[in-house]
């Protein structure tokens, strides 16, 4: 099914890169963002109370280097 979607300017160019530097398609990116978002609204259903935590990933080009303080965590995380 074919749908037209209104995205920001700026949701497009991250969204680009982001395909471009994975080697993938936005549409593959959109399409993945949505299975994550439909289930986990299904484990929240069939959830028994039991909350899972998810830690975010931050990506490096050098692992093991990065330096993060609580301020920092800022830069890198994007909170409510």
């Amino acid at each position: 099914m074919r749908i037209t979607l209104d995205i920001p300017d700026e949701v497009h160019a991250k969204l680009k890169a982001l395909a471009k530097k994975e080697g993938t398609t936005m549409r593959a990116i959109i399409l993945r963002g949505i299975d994550a978002v439909l289930n986990e609204k299904q484990s929240q259903k069939t959830s028994t109370g039991n909350t899972k935590l998810r830690f975010p990933i931050i990506c490096s080009s050098k692992p093991g280097t990065l330096k993060l303080t609580e301020e920092g965590v800022y830069e890198y995380i994007e909170f409510p």
